[in-house]
């Protein structure tokens, strides 16, 4: 009895996990590789020398539609994909940053720059994350 207990308690324990990486998984998205080293030290990258204060970074063949860059501490950093997770890649998708969120213009969504997630849990998908290694004082590299 005990064996058939603990088969159906392991049965309904794997049913009702689920994944939430599938919400990082993103149709909208391409996957393009790159890698860029970002140091804060630089004018144009001095606004991460200040700890929560995003900034986005537009260079060309950088994520699909430019990435948002902020530091949460000295050995943590976020990166995230600037264009709207919900939208294909246009003009219209390009994330403008609104304090500590990011929103899309397409569909006046608001994501956390903490998290990734859609303000009050909207939009199918979540903000797409970006590695990010440090490698110095001020000096990190943000990859796909």
């Amino acid at each position: 009895m005990r064996k058939l207990f603990a088969v159906i308690a392991l049965v309904v324990l794997f049913f009702s996990c689920s994944s939430d990486t599938v919400r990082y998984q993103n149709p909208f998205i391409p996957n393009y590789n790159f890698s860029i080293t970002i140091d804060a030290n630089l004018p144009l990258y001095s606004g991460l020398l200040s700890s929560i204060n995003p900034i986005r970074i537009t260079n060309e063949n950088v994520g699909a539609n430019g990435i948002i860059v902020m530091k949460i501490s000295d050995t943590d950093y976020r990166a995230w994909e600037a264009n709207c997770p919900n939208q294909y890649p246009s003009a219209c998708s390009r994330m403008v940053i609104n304090g500590l969120n990011a929103k899309c213009p397409c569909d006046d969504i608001e994501y956390s720059l903490f998290n990734g997630v859609g303000m009050n849990n909207q939009g199918e998908y979540t903000m797409k994350p970006y590695r990010v290694d440090i490698l110095g004082k001020n000096l990190i590299r943000v990859s796909n």
